[in-house]
């Protein structure tokens, strides 16, 4: 908490010295309370992995079908040392990464842009609105299979698959972010002659941004499971061919295993999202914290 919101709380009368104190001890606790937080998230983690080894060691789970925490961490380190049978790991990953960044990219520009463009205009939304309606009806997973009939087993149907995937929850929130724009803001702004562009990039698009970014961390994990799906229906290289792999030879390690690897690149990738949301919203107050 800053010292300007330390004032703010604090009762009238105190001085310097009652300050300080008030603001050490109101630091302390901070402290304390972010402490519990790792505390107990390291012991929910431990109690769980734990009691998973523990029930397969002594037969309440079948390992076979379940695996074991040591077995997939045995895993990881064999992709890690000799490598996967489609080849290195790291390749693995980067291939999949690629495919998952392309369609994330690709599906977030159109879905802002599409989103902000039937947003402001009420005649192409009215017309288009139908459409989206059917096209967003349709179970998206479905239309990886047409894809790789499409464009082959190649990245072109990964990447088609998670642009589909991305495209939906990023126009959604964007043409929600438009129409939310603060009606007083563009009234005052067209007073003012500012044009209909000018309103939009000065007024709407920051209203929105908020809308944007949030939905900006969902369609990361939906472009993710886009190109996992479609390199499990075909592909030649990728994570999803690990799990396919895995799950045909019964390996339920391997299994686990990948989506330890497919986790921690979805934790990486949120958090680079969540430092440019704040690079971009340094404008917005900080939300009261009741820490």
């Amino acid at each position: 908490m800053s010292e300007q919101a330390m004032q703010a709380v604090m009762p009238a009368g105190l001085g310097e010295a009652d300050l300080a104190r008030e603001e050490a001890i109101a630091q302390r606790r901070i402290k304390q309370r972010r402490a519990l937080v790792v505390f107990l998230r390291v012991a929910i983690l431990v109690v769980g992995l734990g009691g998973w080894e523990l029930a397969a060691r002594i037969g309440w789970i079948d390992p076979f079908f379940f695996s074991q925490p040591t077995l997939i961490v045995q895993q990881i380190y064999d992709w890690c040392v000799e490598g996967t049978s489609q080849g290195p790991l790291w390749t693995q990953v980067l291939v999949t990464l690629e495919e998952t960044v392309l369609g994330f990219l690709i599906g977030g520009v159109a879905g802002v842009i599409c989103g902000i463009v039937l947003g402001r205009n009420k005649l192409l939304s009215d017309v288009f609105s139908l459409y989206i309606q059917i096209a967003n009806s349709i179970p998206r997973v479905v239309l990886g299979s047409i894809f790789v009939i499409a464009f082959g087993l190649g990245m072109a149907s990964k990447v088609a698959l998670a642009v589909v995937m991305v495209f939906f929850v990023v126009f959604a929130n964007a043409f929600q972010g438009v129409r939310e724009a603060d009606r007083y803001m563009i009234a005052n702004a067209q007073i003012l002659g500012a044009s209909r562009r000018q309103v939009t990039m000065s007024v709407v698009i920051p209203s929105a941004l908020s809308w944007i970014l949030a939905s900006l961390h969902v369609s990361f994990g939906f472009a993710l499971v886009g190109a996992v799906v479609g390199e499990f229906l075909g592909s030649k290289q990728g994570i999803g061919l690990l799990i396919s792999t895995a799950q045909g030879a019964f390996n339920a390690s391997g299994v686990f295993a990948a989506m330890i690897v497919l986790a921690v690149v979805a934790l990486g990738a949120d958090w680079l999202l969540t430092s440019l949301e704040k690079r971009l919203l340094k404008w917005r107050p900080a939300a009261f914290s009741n820490e």
